[in-house]
């Protein structure tokens, strides 16, 4: 055993305060499901912001960037980076109104924008899918990586592994089962502290360690390219290690398509899930659109660093591991000493759970008003306390049942990375339509139910048909994903024009509540409204991705020692923060 006593007394204090939050939060969530599933919507946007952060540092994570950067260095971190770019469009066009549409969840929002059966079908659809079908994959793909630092980290067994996550994912459901989201929020900032500050420890030693001598040790014994910020674009078959060669094709996808066009947990164009359920929680639109501005900023910038500074060193210290990903825990297990050890085992802790805590009080959040309350509750007791108090319970019942269905479909996982490329592909297209429900009036219940399994054909007939016939060329350039965005986008357009409009008094109501800009010509008679935002937030949204950018680039030229280059990425960063204050001050995004 790796663990000394001062380790193991880390780990269950830890374990014991995130228990003591849900116990101690859990009348505040008992009163009626919007305390359970929006804390009260009464959640500063600090809090709300950091959530939503801690939510997306899971436990597969820093693995995965390890893997990333030992692979192609530090320029791979684009197949993520680039969603920086509809993080902003969201901050910016969409957070202001998904707190203005007072919804409990995304979904509900699907009937209160569209009409007919189309409507009600394709919320109770999305219930499930989203709720329960994807909710699960994600579930899984996270357990599958806890599992994995298990084994390596205490080194046993993988059945003993998952064992051990069962037990650290229980007590993540029993804290979110009883406390709903304010504990949930409340504990991931505890969390979220834990685990960036054990990161940044983890990489200042491993940094520091004779084997690599510091930064300058660190960048003499890297092979070239390996600090390279950007990738190279031209032929694949001349790329070397760690300078990531991609083709057009696929810098085209990643630079012009995926932030808008794909779906994915976390980074939904337009907002969704968890994201959304946040900024709806918040104690209003300002707060809405800091905390996700926060997000934005926090996710891109203050995490990624010290799990980059791990992976490059991993490859200098284990240059031989298969497994690329697992250099992050073998430089845990290796470099440690007692006490630190159970901090960076916390990290991880932490980082599992907020995920896990969160994708459960979601994934109940649709079965319960989505799906339960609005089509298999019959006989509502007519006392509407008693009521709620009904539905609260159910949320804990279905919470306990996620749980059990995640863990089942652990044990049918074997890669991660497939799971993420069937997500990613099997939502491509879809986000043109998340996005223009709220700024074209055009848009309707069965745009949306065809942009949501359009992308399935469109997969299918990528790789099975045009992949196997097309050979190489095609998989190099990502041209299963842009197939299946073009035939996504395709479908759901010329069925927008072949089905009828929304009801015209749905559409009404809908303006009155949210005022969107955009293409609502037919409706904008109905309020006075001041000249249209658009202008002012395409800036503040632009100002905004290279502030962010900025400050990613400035803090790893500092941490190179590379001090030109962060004067003038510092330089930028001050330039753009000064226009997006000027440009947000201008809206009237808070005041509509």
């Amino acid at each position: 055993m790796i663990l000394e006593t001062i380790d193991w007394i880390i780990i269950t204090a830890f374990l014991l305060l995130s228990l003591f939050i849900g116990l101690k939060y859990k009348n505040k969530a008992s009163g009626n499901i919007t305390d359970f599933f929006l804390g009260g919507r009464n959640l500063p946007w600090h809090i709300a912001g950091i959530s939503m952060v801690a939510t997306t540092f899971a436990a597969d994570t820093p693995l995965a960037v390890t893997e990333l950067v030992a692979k192609n260095g530090i320029s791979a971190n684009w197949v993520w980076w680039n969603f920086l770019i509809g993080g902003m469009l969201t901050t910016f066009f969409f957070a202001n109104l998904w707190r203005r549409a007072n919804v409990l969840t995304e979904l509900e929002l699907i009937e209160l924008r569209y009409s007919g059966r189309a409507a009600s079908l394709l919320r109770g659809f999305k219930s499930i899918y989203l709720g329960l079908f994807m909710n699960v994959l994600i579930i899984g793909w996270v357990n599958v990586a806890m599992v994995s630092i298990l084994q390596v980290f205490f080194d046993i067994p993988e059945s003993t592994a998952f064992w051990y996550m069962i037990i650290v994912m229980i007590i993540a459901m029993i804290y979110s089962s009883l406390s709903g989201l304010l504990g949930v929020a409340i504990t991931d900032t505890v969390q979220f502290v834990i685990a960036i500050t054990g990161c940044i420890i983890l990489a200042v030693i491993i940094v520091n360690t004779k084997e690599i001598g510091g930064i300058e040790g660190l960048k003499s014994k890297l092979p070239d390219g390996a600090l390279n910020f950007l990738p190279q674009i031209g032929n694949s078959e001349s790329n070397t290690f760690a300078t990531l060669t991609i083709s057009i094709g696929a810098f085209f996808s990643f630079a012009a398509i995926q932030w808008w066009a794909s779906w994915y947990p976390g980074a939904e164009p337009g907002g969704g899930g968890y994201i959304a359920q946040r900024m709806m929680s918040t104690k209003n639109e300002k707060d809405a659109v800091f905390a996700t501005l926060f997000f934005q900023i926090a996710h891109y910038c203050l995490r990624p660093w010290p799990w980059i500074i791990v992976g490059l060193c991993s490859l200098i210290l284990y240059p031989d591991l298969t497994d690329k990903k697992l250099g992050f825990v073998m430089a845990m297990k290796d470099y440690l000493p007692s006490g630190l050890k159970g901090l960076l085992f916390v990290a991880f802790l932490a980082a599992y759970m907020s995920t896990i805590s969160t994708q459960l009080n979601w994934g109940a959040s649709y079965l319960v008003n989505d799906l339960y309350k609005r089509f298999i509750r019959r006989n509502k007791n007519k006392d509407v306390q008693q009521e709620e108090k009904h539905l609260v319970n159910v949320s804990r019942y279905f919470t306990i049942i996620i749980m059990i269905v995640g863990a089942f479909v652990t044990t049918m996982i074997h890669s991660i990375s497939a799971v993420w490329e069937f997500i990613m592909e099997c939502g491509a297209g879809l986000g043109l339509v998340l996005i223009l429900r709220w700024y074209w009036w055009r848009i309707n219940a069965w745009s949306e139910i065809t942009a949501t399994l359009a992308p399935f054909v469109g997969y299918i007939i990528g790789h099975y048909i045009l992949e196997s016939t097309t050979g190489k060329w095609f998989t190099e350039n990502r041209g299963s994903f842009i197939f299946t965005v073009l035939f996504t986008s395709v479908s759901w357009i010329l069925v927008t024009f072949l089905t009828k409009p929304t009801k015209k008094e749905k559409l009404e109501s809908f303006y009155l509540l949210v005022k969107p800009d955009g293409n609502w010509s037919p409706f904008k008679h109905l309020i006075q409204k001041k000249s249209s935002n658009l202008k002012n937030l395409t800036i503040c949204w632009l100002s905004a991705i290279t502030l962010t950018y900025s400050i990613l680039f400035a803090t790893g030229k500092i941490i190179f020692l590379e001090f030109v280059d962060a004067f003038y990425f510092g330089l930028s960063a001050i330039i753009s923060f000064i226009t997006l204050r000027y440009f947000l001050i201008r809206t009237n995004i808070f005041n509509n």
